[in-house]
Protein backbone atom coordinates (compact mmCIF):
# COMPACT_ATOMS: atom_id res chain seq x y z
CA UNK A 1 0.00 0.00 0.00
CA UNK A 2 1.43 3.12 -1.01
CA UNK A 3 0.99 6.88 0.87
CA UNK A 4 -1.16 7.90 -1.40
CA UNK A 5 -3.50 4.68 -1.46
CA UNK A 6 -3.42 4.92 2.50
CA UNK A 7 -4.38 8.54 2.30
CA UNK A 8 -7.44 7.10 0.21
CA UNK A 9 -8.49 4.64 2.84
CA UNK A 10 -8.58 7.10 5.60
CA UNK A 11 -10.61 9.41 3.12
CA UNK A 12 -12.85 6.05 2.54
CA UNK A 13 -12.70 5.70 6.87
CA UNK A 14 -14.00 9.38 7.40
CA UNK A 15 -16.82 8.72 4.62
CA UNK A 16 -18.29 5.61 5.96
CA UNK A 17 -18.00 7.27 9.95
CA UNK A 18 -20.05 9.91 8.17
CA UNK A 19 -22.76 8.15 6.16
CA UNK A 20 -22.93 6.14 9.48
CA UNK A 21 -24.27 8.80 11.27
CA UNK A 22 -20.66 8.11 13.89
CA UNK A 23 -19.73 11.45 12.86
CA UNK A 24 -21.04 14.98 12.45
CA UNK A 25 -18.44 17.19 9.80
CA UNK A 26 -18.11 18.20 6.06
CA UNK A 27 -15.72 15.20 4.51
CA UNK A 28 -12.28 16.67 3.41
CA UNK A 29 -11.42 16.69 -0.24
CA UNK A 30 -8.17 14.76 0.92
CA UNK A 31 -6.29 13.55 3.99
CA UNK A 32 -2.76 13.85 4.63
CA UNK A 33 -0.52 11.07 5.37
CA UNK A 34 3.24 11.21 6.49
CA UNK A 35 5.83 8.89 7.61
CA UNK A 36 6.02 8.32 11.34
CA UNK A 37 9.47 10.76 12.20
CA UNK A 38 11.94 9.41 14.13
CA UNK A 39 10.70 7.72 17.91
CA UNK A 40 7.35 7.57 16.42
CA UNK A 41 4.98 4.49 16.87
CA UNK A 42 3.84 2.73 13.17
CA UNK A 43 4.91 3.42 9.57
CA UNK A 44 2.71 6.62 9.06
CA UNK A 45 0.81 9.07 10.58
CA UNK A 46 -2.22 11.34 10.15
CA UNK A 47 -3.33 14.56 11.85
CA UNK A 48 -7.10 13.97 10.77
CA UNK A 49 -8.88 13.12 13.21
CA UNK A 50 -7.60 16.63 14.71
CA UNK A 51 -9.21 18.34 11.98
CA UNK A 52 -12.00 17.18 12.16
CA UNK A 53 -12.59 17.76 16.12
CA UNK A 54 -14.08 20.95 15.88
CA UNK A 55 -16.22 20.85 12.93
CA UNK A 56 -17.40 17.53 14.54
CA UNK A 57 -17.59 19.33 17.89
CA UNK A 58 -16.05 15.95 19.63
CA UNK A 59 -12.41 15.77 21.36
CA UNK A 60 -9.95 14.60 18.67
CA UNK A 61 -9.23 11.40 20.31
CA UNK A 62 -12.89 10.48 20.53
CA UNK A 63 -12.96 11.31 16.53
CA UNK A 64 -9.60 8.81 16.49
CA UNK A 65 -11.28 6.06 18.12
CA UNK A 66 -13.86 6.83 15.53
CA UNK A 67 -12.03 6.43 12.73
CA UNK A 68 -9.30 3.64 14.10
CA UNK A 69 -11.74 0.87 13.54
CA UNK A 70 -12.66 1.32 10.16
CA UNK A 71 -9.10 1.98 8.79
CA UNK A 72 -7.96 -0.99 10.52
CA UNK A 73 -10.46 -3.20 8.71
CA UNK A 74 -9.52 -2.13 5.27
CA UNK A 75 -6.88 -4.60 3.28
CA UNK A 76 -3.20 -3.30 3.39
CA UNK A 77 -3.29 -2.38 7.35
CA UNK A 78 -2.04 -3.88 10.03
CA UNK A 79 -2.33 -1.92 12.97
CA UNK A 80 -3.81 1.45 13.94
CA UNK A 81 -2.79 3.25 16.71
CA UNK A 82 -4.14 6.56 18.67
CA UNK A 83 -0.85 8.48 19.61
CA UNK A 84 -0.76 11.95 21.58
CA UNK A 85 -3.80 14.23 21.68
CA UNK A 86 -5.53 11.75 18.22
CA UNK A 87 -2.51 11.01 16.32
CA UNK A 88 -4.14 8.14 13.70
CA UNK A 89 -0.39 6.03 13.06
CA UNK A 90 -0.49 2.90 11.07
CA UNK A 91 1.34 -0.24 10.40
CA UNK A 92 1.00 -1.45 7.19
CA UNK A 93 0.44 -5.31 6.86
CA UNK A 94 3.15 -7.77 5.75
CA UNK A 95 3.65 -8.74 2.55
CA UNK A 96 1.72 -12.23 2.57
CA UNK A 97 -1.12 -10.38 4.59
CA UNK A 98 -1.51 -7.43 2.27
CA UNK A 99 -1.54 -9.89 -1.01
CA UNK A 100 -4.24 -12.23 0.76
CA UNK A 101 -6.42 -9.38 1.57
CA UNK A 102 -6.17 -8.43 -2.07
CA UNK A 103 -7.05 -11.94 -3.38
CA UNK A 104 -9.86 -12.31 -1.27
CA UNK A 105 -10.95 -8.67 -2.73
CA UNK A 106 -11.01 -9.99 -6.22
CA UNK A 107 -12.49 -13.10 -5.47
CA UNK A 108 -14.91 -11.04 -3.13
CA UNK A 109 -15.94 -8.48 -5.79
CA UNK A 110 -15.72 -10.33 -9.10
CA UNK A 111 -15.54 -7.81 -12.36
CA UNK A 112 -16.50 -5.18 -9.17
CA UNK A 113 -13.17 -5.37 -8.02
CA UNK A 114 -11.70 -1.53 -8.12
CA UNK A 115 -15.30 0.05 -8.29
CA UNK A 116 -15.88 2.55 -5.70
CA UNK A 117 -17.51 5.43 -4.25
CA UNK A 118 -15.16 8.52 -4.81
CA UNK A 119 -17.13 10.19 -7.31
CA UNK A 120 -20.46 9.33 -5.16
CA UNK A 121 -21.18 13.58 -5.13
CA UNK A 122 -20.74 14.18 -8.60
CA UNK A 123 -23.41 14.64 -11.06
CA UNK A 124 -21.24 14.75 -14.54
CA UNK A 125 -22.55 16.18 -17.70
CA UNK A 126 -20.21 15.39 -20.87
CA UNK A 127 -20.45 16.63 -24.31
CA UNK A 128 -19.03 15.26 -27.78
CA UNK A 129 -19.11 15.73 -30.89
CA UNK A 130 -21.11 14.44 -33.57
CA UNK A 131 -17.48 11.69 -34.32
CA UNK A 132 -17.39 8.20 -33.33
CA UNK A 133 -13.86 8.32 -31.48
CA UNK A 134 -15.38 11.11 -29.18
CA UNK A 135 -19.05 9.04 -29.21
CA UNK A 136 -16.81 5.82 -27.84
CA UNK A 137 -14.08 7.59 -25.47
CA UNK A 138 -17.61 9.33 -24.01
CA UNK A 139 -19.31 6.34 -23.45
CA UNK A 140 -16.18 4.80 -21.75
CA UNK A 141 -15.77 7.63 -19.67
CA UNK A 142 -19.38 7.40 -18.43
CA UNK A 143 -18.47 3.62 -17.69
CA UNK A 144 -15.48 4.45 -16.07
CA UNK A 145 -17.10 7.29 -14.00
CA UNK A 146 -20.66 4.99 -12.49
CA UNK A 147 -17.70 2.53 -11.50
CA UNK A 148 -17.10 5.20 -8.92
CA UNK A 149 -20.62 6.28 -8.15
CA UNK A 150 -20.70 9.59 -10.22
CA UNK A 151 -23.91 10.48 -11.30
CA UNK A 152 -24.01 11.02 -15.56
CA UNK A 153 -25.58 12.23 -18.50
CA UNK A 154 -23.78 12.49 -21.94
CA UNK A 155 -25.20 14.62 -25.28
CA UNK A 156 -23.95 14.99 -28.85
CA UNK A 157 -23.79 18.09 -30.72
CA UNK A 158 -26.37 16.64 -32.87
CA UNK A 159 -28.33 13.36 -33.93
CA UNK A 160 -26.02 9.90 -32.91
CA UNK A 161 -25.14 7.80 -36.29
CA UNK A 162 -27.66 4.76 -35.91
CA UNK A 163 -23.60 2.63 -36.21
CA UNK A 164 -22.82 3.67 -32.52
CA UNK A 165 -25.20 1.50 -31.55
CA UNK A 166 -23.31 -1.37 -32.85
CA UNK A 167 -20.33 -0.25 -31.40
CA UNK A 168 -22.49 0.02 -27.49
CA UNK A 169 -22.22 3.56 -27.73
CA UNK A 170 -25.56 5.26 -25.99
CA UNK A 171 -26.12 9.23 -26.41
CA UNK A 172 -28.78 10.61 -23.20
CA UNK A 173 -29.55 13.59 -25.36
CA UNK A 174 -28.22 15.43 -28.48
CA UNK A 175 -28.25 19.20 -29.72
CA UNK A 176 -26.66 22.28 -28.22
CA UNK A 177 -26.90 22.23 -24.79
CA UNK A 178 -28.27 25.28 -22.29
CA UNK A 179 -24.98 25.55 -20.63
CA UNK A 180 -21.36 24.93 -20.97
CA UNK A 181 -20.88 20.90 -20.71
CA UNK A 182 -17.43 18.68 -19.89
CA UNK A 183 -16.56 18.41 -23.53
CA UNK A 184 -14.82 15.22 -24.69
CA UNK A 185 -12.41 15.94 -27.48
CA UNK A 186 -10.21 13.24 -28.68
CA UNK A 187 -8.22 13.75 -31.90
CA UNK A 188 -10.67 12.69 -34.61
CA UNK A 189 -10.21 9.13 -35.99
CA UNK A 190 -10.94 10.15 -39.61
CA UNK A 191 -12.93 6.87 -39.86
CA UNK A 192 -16.94 6.59 -39.73
CA UNK A 193 -18.61 3.86 -37.44
CA UNK A 194 -19.67 1.87 -40.34
CA UNK A 195 -16.05 1.45 -42.03
CA UNK A 196 -14.41 0.78 -38.64
CA UNK A 197 -17.26 -1.98 -37.66
CA UNK A 198 -16.51 -3.51 -41.46
CA UNK A 199 -12.34 -3.65 -41.29
CA UNK A 200 -12.41 -4.47 -37.57
CA UNK A 201 -15.78 -4.96 -36.05
CA UNK A 202 -16.87 -3.65 -32.87
CA UNK A 203 -14.52 -4.80 -30.25
CA UNK A 204 -11.17 -4.18 -31.69
CA UNK A 205 -12.62 -1.05 -33.28
CA UNK A 206 -13.32 0.20 -29.68
CA UNK A 207 -9.57 -0.77 -28.47
CA UNK A 208 -8.21 0.97 -31.25
CA UNK A 209 -10.66 4.18 -30.71
CA UNK A 210 -9.54 4.14 -26.42
CA UNK A 211 -6.14 2.43 -26.59
CA UNK A 212 -3.96 5.68 -27.54
CA UNK A 213 -4.56 8.81 -24.97
CA UNK A 214 -6.80 11.42 -26.44
CA UNK A 215 -4.12 13.64 -28.02
CA UNK A 216 -2.85 11.15 -29.97
CA UNK A 217 -4.17 9.89 -32.90
CA UNK A 218 -5.41 6.60 -32.66
CA UNK A 219 -4.11 3.13 -34.76
CA UNK A 220 -6.60 1.28 -36.13
CA UNK A 221 -5.05 -0.47 -38.71
CA UNK A 222 -5.04 -4.41 -39.53
CA UNK A 223 -2.72 -5.09 -36.57
CA UNK A 224 -5.83 -4.84 -34.27
CA UNK A 225 -7.03 -8.24 -35.93
CA UNK A 226 -3.64 -10.12 -35.64
CA UNK A 227 -4.16 -13.34 -33.46
CA UNK A 228 0.07 -13.15 -31.98
CA UNK A 229 1.60 -11.53 -29.31
CA UNK A 230 2.25 -8.55 -31.17
CA UNK A 231 -0.86 -7.52 -30.99
CA UNK A 232 -2.13 -5.81 -27.28
CA UNK A 233 -5.63 -6.60 -27.61
CA UNK A 234 -5.49 -10.15 -28.11
CA UNK A 235 -2.57 -10.31 -25.36
CA UNK A 236 -5.20 -9.09 -23.22
CA UNK A 237 -8.19 -11.29 -24.29
CA UNK A 238 -5.74 -14.53 -24.35
CA UNK A 239 -4.79 -14.05 -20.67
CA UNK A 240 -8.18 -13.70 -19.95
CA UNK A 241 -8.97 -16.73 -21.52
CA UNK A 242 -5.66 -18.63 -20.38
CA UNK A 243 -6.56 -18.04 -16.76
CA UNK A 244 -10.46 -19.40 -17.41
CA UNK A 245 -8.64 -22.94 -19.12
CA UNK A 246 -6.27 -22.87 -15.69
CA UNK A 247 -9.47 -22.73 -13.54
CA UNK A 248 -11.27 -25.44 -15.63
CA UNK A 249 -7.87 -27.79 -15.64
CA UNK A 250 -7.54 -27.29 -12.12
CA UNK A 251 -10.82 -28.36 -11.29
CA UNK A 252 -10.18 -31.22 -13.69
CA UNK A 253 -7.66 -32.08 -11.61
CA UNK A 254 -9.93 -32.07 -8.48
CA UNK A 255 -8.67 -28.50 -6.81
CA UNK A 256 -9.72 -25.13 -6.44
CA UNK A 257 -7.75 -22.17 -5.63
CA UNK A 258 -7.27 -20.92 -2.16
CA UNK A 259 -5.21 -18.11 -1.18
CA UNK A 260 -2.41 -18.77 1.36
CA UNK A 261 -3.66 -19.83 5.10
CA UNK A 262 -2.62 -17.24 7.96
CA UNK A 263 0.38 -19.21 9.21
CA UNK A 264 1.62 -20.58 6.50
CA UNK A 265 5.09 -19.71 5.01
CA UNK A 266 4.97 -17.56 2.29
CA UNK A 267 8.05 -17.72 0.51
CA UNK A 268 6.41 -21.21 -0.28
CA UNK A 269 3.75 -19.15 -2.06
CA UNK A 270 3.93 -15.98 -3.42
CA UNK A 271 4.53 -13.20 -1.41
CA UNK A 272 8.33 -12.87 -2.21
CA UNK A 273 8.32 -14.86 -5.75
CA UNK A 274 10.20 -12.25 -7.83
CA UNK A 275 7.75 -13.71 -10.71
CA UNK A 276 4.59 -13.20 -8.86
CA UNK A 277 5.63 -9.75 -7.42
CA UNK A 278 4.74 -7.51 -10.33
CA UNK A 279 1.16 -9.00 -11.14
CA UNK A 280 0.35 -9.27 -7.65
CA UNK A 281 0.96 -5.27 -7.39
CA UNK A 282 -0.68 -4.02 -10.66
CA UNK A 283 -3.58 -6.26 -8.99
CA UNK A 284 -3.25 -4.51 -6.19
CA UNK A 285 -2.74 -1.11 -8.09
CA UNK A 286 -5.92 -1.84 -10.30
CA UNK A 287 -8.53 0.43 -7.78
CA UNK A 288 -6.02 3.04 -7.77
CA UNK A 289 -5.82 2.79 -11.72
CA UNK A 290 -9.68 2.91 -12.55
CA UNK A 291 -10.09 5.98 -9.94
CA UNK A 292 -7.27 7.82 -11.97
CA UNK A 293 -9.05 7.00 -15.49
CA UNK A 294 -12.44 7.91 -14.01
CA UNK A 295 -11.12 11.11 -12.71
CA UNK A 296 -8.62 12.07 -15.77
CA UNK A 297 -11.08 11.18 -18.24
CA UNK A 298 -8.85 8.82 -19.57
CA UNK A 299 -9.63 4.89 -20.86
CA UNK A 300 -6.57 4.94 -22.40
CA UNK A 301 -4.71 4.34 -18.84
CA UNK A 302 -7.03 1.37 -17.79
CA UNK A 303 -6.34 -0.11 -21.49
CA UNK A 304 -2.71 0.41 -20.54
CA UNK A 305 -3.12 -0.95 -17.07
CA UNK A 306 -4.60 -4.41 -18.68
CA UNK A 307 -1.64 -4.74 -21.11
CA UNK A 308 0.69 -4.49 -18.18
CA UNK A 309 -1.44 -7.10 -15.95
CA UNK A 310 -1.52 -9.55 -19.36
CA UNK A 311 2.53 -9.07 -19.94
CA UNK A 312 2.54 -9.67 -16.00
CA UNK A 313 0.45 -13.03 -15.92
CA UNK A 314 2.13 -14.52 -18.51
CA UNK A 315 5.63 -13.99 -16.67
CA UNK A 316 4.14 -16.01 -14.00
CA UNK A 317 2.29 -18.29 -15.72
CA UNK A 318 5.85 -19.99 -17.00
CA UNK A 319 7.37 -18.99 -13.95
CA UNK A 320 5.25 -20.32 -11.36
CA UNK A 321 2.68 -23.33 -13.34
CA UNK A 322 -0.33 -22.96 -11.49
CA UNK A 323 -1.20 -26.63 -12.32
CA UNK A 324 0.96 -29.79 -11.62
CA UNK A 325 2.67 -31.76 -14.34
CA UNK A 326 3.08 -35.19 -15.07
CA UNK A 327 2.08 -37.26 -11.72
CA UNK A 328 2.80 -34.33 -9.15
CA UNK A 329 0.53 -33.65 -6.86
CA UNK A 330 -1.85 -30.76 -6.44
CA UNK A 331 -0.07 -28.61 -3.70
CA UNK A 332 -0.85 -25.28 -1.71
CA UNK A 333 1.63 -23.60 -3.58
CA UNK A 334 -0.59 -24.93 -6.89
CA UNK A 335 -3.91 -23.38 -5.07
CA UNK A 336 -2.01 -20.33 -4.62
CA UNK A 337 -0.47 -19.61 -7.87
CA UNK A 338 -3.87 -20.90 -9.41
CA UNK A 339 -5.43 -17.83 -7.07
CA UNK A 340 -3.15 -15.27 -8.43
CA UNK A 341 -3.92 -16.58 -12.10
CA UNK A 342 -7.77 -16.85 -11.85
CA UNK A 343 -7.33 -13.03 -9.63
CA UNK A 344 -5.32 -11.64 -13.24
CA UNK A 345 -8.08 -13.27 -15.15
CA UNK A 346 -10.89 -11.19 -13.27
CA UNK A 347 -8.99 -7.71 -13.25
CA UNK A 348 -8.79 -8.30 -16.87
CA UNK A 349 -12.34 -9.65 -17.58
CA UNK A 350 -13.59 -6.29 -15.46
CA UNK A 351 -11.47 -3.67 -16.91
CA UNK A 352 -12.45 -5.01 -20.51
CA UNK A 353 -16.06 -4.77 -19.77
CA UNK A 354 -15.52 -1.02 -18.35
CA UNK A 355 -14.07 -0.14 -21.82
CA UNK A 356 -16.80 -2.38 -23.64
CA UNK A 357 -14.95 -5.39 -25.08
CA UNK A 358 -16.10 -8.73 -24.38
CA UNK A 359 -13.77 -10.92 -22.99
CA UNK A 360 -13.99 -14.84 -24.28
CA UNK A 361 -13.42 -17.68 -22.40
CA UNK A 362 -11.72 -19.33 -25.00
CA UNK A 363 -9.33 -17.66 -27.75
Amino acid sequence: MTPADLSRTVLHAVRRAVDEDALHAPVPPRVRVERTRPGGSGDYACAVALQLAGPAALPALEVARILRDRVAAEPGVGRVEITGPGFLSFTLAAPAESDRAVLTAVREQGLAYGHGDALRDRILQFHHAREVRAAVTAHAVRRLVLAQGARVRTSCEAEPDPDWARLGVTVDAYGTPPAPLTGIRPVPAGATAAELLERLGPDAARWGLLRAAGHDRAALGPDLLVQGEANPLFRVRYAHARARALTRGAAALGFTAETPARGEDPAAHLAHHPAARPLLDLIADHPAVLLAGARHRAPDRVARQLEAVAHAFFDFHDACPPLPAGDEKPSAAHRSRLALAEAAGTVLAGGLSLLGIRAPEHL
